[in-house]
Protein backbone atom coordinates (compact mmCIF):
# COMPACT_ATOMS: atom_id res chain seq x y z
CA UNK A 1 0.00 0.00 0.00
CA UNK A 2 2.94 2.45 0.92
CA UNK A 3 4.41 1.33 -2.52
CA UNK A 4 1.31 2.34 -4.30
CA UNK A 5 0.51 5.81 -2.53
CA UNK A 6 4.85 6.68 -3.16
CA UNK A 7 4.41 5.84 -6.47
CA UNK A 8 1.18 7.56 -7.36
CA UNK A 9 2.95 10.51 -5.32
CA UNK A 10 5.85 10.88 -7.68
CA UNK A 11 3.34 10.50 -10.64
CA UNK A 12 1.32 13.34 -9.81
CA UNK A 13 4.68 15.51 -9.02
CA UNK A 14 5.75 14.47 -12.17
CA UNK A 15 2.60 15.87 -14.22
CA UNK A 16 2.44 18.33 -12.02
CA UNK A 17 5.42 20.30 -12.87
CA UNK A 18 4.93 23.64 -14.50
CA UNK A 19 6.76 26.84 -14.67
CA UNK A 20 5.80 30.18 -13.19
CA UNK A 21 5.69 32.97 -15.22
CA UNK A 22 8.30 36.21 -15.71
CA UNK A 23 10.27 34.34 -13.20
CA UNK A 24 10.70 31.07 -14.88
CA UNK A 25 11.04 28.89 -11.71
CA UNK A 26 9.87 25.47 -11.80
CA UNK A 27 7.43 24.37 -9.10
CA UNK A 28 5.27 21.56 -8.91
CA UNK A 29 1.56 21.76 -7.79
CA UNK A 30 -1.33 19.13 -7.52
CA UNK A 31 -3.88 21.32 -5.71
CA UNK A 32 -6.20 22.49 -8.54
CA UNK A 33 -8.07 25.84 -8.98
CA UNK A 34 -11.61 24.03 -8.48
CA UNK A 35 -10.46 22.45 -5.52
CA UNK A 36 -9.00 25.24 -3.40
CA UNK A 37 -10.48 28.52 -4.55
CA UNK A 38 -14.55 27.43 -2.98
CA UNK A 39 -12.58 26.99 0.63
CA UNK A 40 -10.60 29.67 -0.16
CA UNK A 41 -13.42 32.41 -0.78
CA UNK A 42 -15.70 30.99 2.31
CA UNK A 43 -12.73 31.20 4.37
CA UNK A 44 -12.44 35.05 3.71
CA UNK A 45 -15.38 35.74 4.09
CA UNK A 46 -15.28 33.89 7.66
CA UNK A 47 -12.23 36.36 8.08
CA UNK A 48 -14.04 39.07 7.36
CA UNK A 49 -17.02 38.78 9.85
CA UNK A 50 -14.52 37.75 12.89
CA UNK A 51 -12.08 40.82 12.42
CA UNK A 52 -13.12 44.76 12.31
CA UNK A 53 -13.11 46.30 8.79
CA UNK A 54 -11.47 49.94 8.88
CA UNK A 55 -14.08 52.46 8.81
CA UNK A 56 -11.36 54.71 7.47
CA UNK A 57 -12.82 55.35 4.31
CA UNK A 58 -9.92 57.56 2.56
CA UNK A 59 -7.26 54.77 3.68
CA UNK A 60 -9.40 52.10 2.48
CA UNK A 61 -10.43 54.17 -0.79
CA UNK A 62 -6.85 54.08 -1.54
CA UNK A 63 -6.11 50.62 -0.52
CA UNK A 64 -9.02 49.35 -3.37
CA UNK A 65 -8.19 51.90 -5.84
CA UNK A 66 -4.67 50.10 -5.79
CA UNK A 67 -5.23 46.90 -5.84
CA UNK A 68 -7.77 47.26 -8.70
CA UNK A 69 -4.98 48.63 -10.53
CA UNK A 70 -2.85 46.24 -9.76
CA UNK A 71 -5.30 42.95 -10.72
CA UNK A 72 -5.96 44.58 -13.80
CA UNK A 73 -2.72 44.66 -15.05
CA UNK A 74 -2.34 41.07 -13.53
CA UNK A 75 -5.25 40.15 -15.16
CA UNK A 76 -4.17 41.81 -18.91
CA UNK A 77 -0.78 40.08 -18.45
CA UNK A 78 -2.49 36.65 -18.00
CA UNK A 79 -5.39 37.01 -20.74
CA UNK A 80 -2.42 37.75 -23.28
CA UNK A 81 -0.43 35.12 -22.08
CA UNK A 82 -2.39 32.26 -22.95
CA UNK A 83 -4.28 32.12 -19.58
CA UNK A 84 -7.95 33.08 -19.95
CA UNK A 85 -9.35 30.19 -17.79
CA UNK A 86 -7.18 31.10 -14.86
CA UNK A 87 -7.64 34.74 -15.08
CA UNK A 88 -11.59 34.76 -15.04
CA UNK A 89 -11.10 32.32 -11.98
CA UNK A 90 -9.66 35.29 -9.62
CA UNK A 91 -12.61 36.85 -7.31
CA UNK A 92 -10.70 40.44 -6.57
CA UNK A 93 -11.40 41.45 -3.10
CA UNK A 94 -9.06 44.15 -1.33
CA UNK A 95 -9.93 45.29 2.55
CA UNK A 96 -8.36 47.60 5.13
CA UNK A 97 -8.74 45.14 8.23
CA UNK A 98 -8.27 47.34 12.04
CA UNK A 99 -5.81 45.48 13.62
CA UNK A 100 -2.14 47.04 14.64
CA UNK A 101 -0.20 43.77 13.67
CA UNK A 102 2.55 44.62 10.53
CA UNK A 103 0.49 42.58 7.84
CA UNK A 104 -1.02 42.05 4.85
CA UNK A 105 -2.41 38.97 2.58
CA UNK A 106 -3.44 37.51 -0.20
CA UNK A 107 -5.37 34.11 -0.25
CA UNK A 108 -5.73 31.80 -3.97
CA UNK A 109 -8.02 33.54 -6.02
CA UNK A 110 -6.94 37.37 -5.31
CA UNK A 111 -8.23 37.87 -1.51
CA UNK A 112 -6.54 40.39 -0.29
CA UNK A 113 -6.55 41.90 3.73
CA UNK A 114 -3.82 44.44 4.41
CA UNK A 115 -3.82 45.16 8.03
CA UNK A 116 -4.13 49.01 9.17
CA UNK A 117 -0.60 48.46 11.62
CA UNK A 118 1.51 48.05 7.48
CA UNK A 119 0.39 51.52 6.84
CA UNK A 120 3.16 53.42 8.24
CA UNK A 121 5.38 51.34 6.37
CA UNK A 122 4.17 51.72 3.48
CA UNK A 123 3.82 54.69 3.65
CA UNK A 124 2.49 56.64 0.67
CA UNK A 125 0.24 55.35 -2.40
CA UNK A 126 3.30 53.49 -3.99
CA UNK A 127 4.77 52.01 -0.95
CA UNK A 128 1.02 50.15 -0.58
CA UNK A 129 1.37 49.48 -4.18
CA UNK A 130 4.64 47.44 -3.59
CA UNK A 131 3.60 45.92 -0.54
CA UNK A 132 0.31 45.05 -2.77
CA UNK A 133 2.27 43.42 -5.88
CA UNK A 134 3.71 41.44 -3.27
CA UNK A 135 0.98 40.06 -2.08
CA UNK A 136 -0.46 39.51 -5.45
CA UNK A 137 2.39 37.96 -6.69
CA UNK A 138 1.90 35.03 -4.07
CA UNK A 139 -1.92 34.16 -5.36
CA UNK A 140 -0.13 35.04 -9.01
CA UNK A 141 2.62 32.07 -8.62
CA UNK A 142 0.14 29.74 -7.02
CA UNK A 143 2.98 30.11 -3.91
CA UNK A 144 0.10 28.83 -1.43
CA UNK A 145 -1.28 25.50 -3.87
CA UNK A 146 2.47 24.57 -3.57
CA UNK A 147 2.71 24.84 0.12
CA UNK A 148 -1.16 22.89 -0.09
CA UNK A 149 1.43 20.28 -2.04
CA UNK A 150 3.88 20.39 0.06
CA UNK A 151 1.72 19.39 2.69
CA UNK A 152 -0.19 16.80 1.00
CA UNK A 153 2.82 14.91 0.72
CA UNK A 154 3.27 14.83 4.05
CA UNK A 155 -0.11 14.61 5.55
CA UNK A 156 -1.34 12.55 2.43
CA UNK A 157 -5.25 12.54 2.21
CA UNK A 158 -5.78 14.84 5.29
CA UNK A 159 -5.13 18.15 2.98
CA UNK A 160 -7.72 16.50 0.24
CA UNK A 161 -10.05 16.72 3.00
CA UNK A 162 -9.83 20.02 3.77
CA UNK A 163 -9.48 21.87 0.62
CA UNK A 164 -13.16 19.79 -0.39
CA UNK A 165 -15.07 21.72 2.17
CA UNK A 166 -16.32 25.08 2.81
CA UNK A 167 -17.16 23.99 6.83
CA UNK A 168 -15.34 25.59 9.09
CA UNK A 169 -14.87 23.02 11.68
CA UNK A 170 -11.72 23.89 14.32
CA UNK A 171 -9.64 21.42 12.10
CA UNK A 172 -10.22 23.13 8.85
CA UNK A 173 -9.42 26.90 10.09
CA UNK A 174 -6.04 25.89 11.69
CA UNK A 175 -5.23 23.87 8.46
CA UNK A 176 -5.62 27.30 6.68
CA UNK A 177 -4.14 29.58 9.04
CA UNK A 178 -1.32 27.62 9.32
CA UNK A 179 -0.69 26.80 5.80
CA UNK A 180 -1.26 30.55 4.58
CA UNK A 181 -0.27 32.14 7.64
CA UNK A 182 -3.27 34.48 8.50
CA UNK A 183 -3.78 34.04 11.91
CA UNK A 184 -4.28 37.93 13.99
CA UNK A 185 -0.21 37.63 14.68
CA UNK A 186 1.37 36.18 11.58
CA UNK A 187 0.18 36.70 7.90
CA UNK A 188 2.24 39.00 5.79
CA UNK A 189 4.53 36.79 3.72
CA UNK A 190 4.27 33.46 5.37
CA UNK A 191 5.75 31.84 2.76
CA UNK A 192 9.42 30.33 2.00
CA UNK A 193 12.60 32.36 1.35
CA UNK A 194 11.97 31.11 -2.48
CA UNK A 195 8.73 32.14 -2.53
CA UNK A 196 9.81 36.09 -0.85
CA UNK A 197 11.96 36.37 -3.34
CA UNK A 198 10.17 35.41 -6.03
CA UNK A 199 6.68 37.71 -4.81
CA UNK A 200 9.38 40.91 -4.57
CA UNK A 201 10.18 40.36 -8.21
CA UNK A 202 6.98 39.81 -9.57
CA UNK A 203 5.70 42.80 -7.30
CA UNK A 204 7.78 45.15 -8.31
CA UNK A 205 6.95 44.12 -12.35
CA UNK A 206 3.31 44.12 -11.74
CA UNK A 207 3.61 47.58 -9.67
CA UNK A 208 5.65 48.89 -12.88
CA UNK A 209 2.97 47.70 -15.00
CA UNK A 210 -0.07 49.60 -12.92
CA UNK A 211 1.91 53.10 -13.47
CA UNK A 212 3.42 52.77 -10.16
CA UNK A 213 6.98 53.99 -9.11
CA UNK A 214 9.18 50.68 -8.12
CA UNK A 215 11.75 52.28 -6.32
CA UNK A 216 8.99 52.30 -3.84
CA UNK A 217 9.16 48.19 -3.25
CA UNK A 218 12.76 49.12 -2.14
CA UNK A 219 11.88 51.76 0.24
CA UNK A 220 9.26 49.90 1.67
CA UNK A 221 11.93 47.36 3.70
CA UNK A 222 14.23 50.07 4.28
CA UNK A 223 11.40 51.69 6.70
CA UNK A 224 10.77 48.42 7.89
CA UNK A 225 14.44 47.79 8.49
CA UNK A 226 14.47 51.03 10.54
CA UNK A 227 11.53 49.93 11.96
CA UNK A 228 13.53 46.75 13.58
CA UNK A 229 16.26 49.08 14.85
CA UNK A 230 14.58 51.13 16.52
CA UNK A 231 13.93 49.13 19.85
CA UNK A 232 10.13 47.46 18.35
CA UNK A 233 10.27 44.17 17.87
CA UNK A 234 10.50 42.93 14.38
CA UNK A 235 7.28 41.31 12.92
CA UNK A 236 7.09 37.63 13.81
CA UNK A 237 7.66 36.49 9.43
CA UNK A 238 11.00 37.95 9.40
CA UNK A 239 12.33 35.35 11.73
CA UNK A 240 12.22 33.00 8.82
CA UNK A 241 12.49 34.85 5.76
CA UNK A 242 15.19 36.97 3.96
CA UNK A 243 16.74 39.94 6.04
CA UNK A 244 15.80 43.22 5.02
CA UNK A 245 18.89 44.06 3.88
CA UNK A 246 18.60 41.22 1.41
CA UNK A 247 15.57 42.18 -0.36
CA UNK A 248 16.97 45.82 -0.56
CA UNK A 249 20.33 44.60 -2.11
CA UNK A 250 18.06 41.75 -4.13
CA UNK A 251 15.05 44.49 -5.41
CA UNK A 252 18.17 47.28 -6.09
CA UNK A 253 19.58 44.20 -8.32
CA UNK A 254 16.33 43.06 -10.21
CA UNK A 255 15.02 47.40 -10.57
CA UNK A 256 16.43 47.06 -14.32
CA UNK A 257 14.79 44.29 -15.20
CA UNK A 258 11.95 44.74 -14.04
CA UNK A 259 11.36 48.17 -15.78
CA UNK A 260 12.83 46.71 -18.84
CA UNK A 261 10.24 43.83 -18.68
CA UNK A 262 7.12 45.79 -17.87
CA UNK A 263 7.73 48.66 -20.25
CA UNK A 264 8.29 45.93 -22.98
CA UNK A 265 4.88 44.27 -22.12
CA UNK A 266 2.93 47.84 -21.71
CA UNK A 267 4.36 48.53 -24.96
CA UNK A 268 2.45 46.07 -26.75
Amino acid sequence: MKKIISLTLVFLFIVSCSTVPITGRKRINIVSDAQILPASFAQYEGFLKENKISTNAKMTNEIQTVGLNISRAVDKFMRANGMESEANSYRWEFNLIEDNNVNAWCMPGGKVVFYTGILPICANTDGIAAVMGHEVAHAFAKHGQERMTSAYGQQLGGIAVAIGTNKKDPKTRALWNTIYGIGSTVGMLAYSRTHETEADRLGMVFMIMAGYKPEEAINVWIRMSQRATSGQAPPEFLSTHPSNQTRIKNLKAYLPTAVAYAKKFNAQ
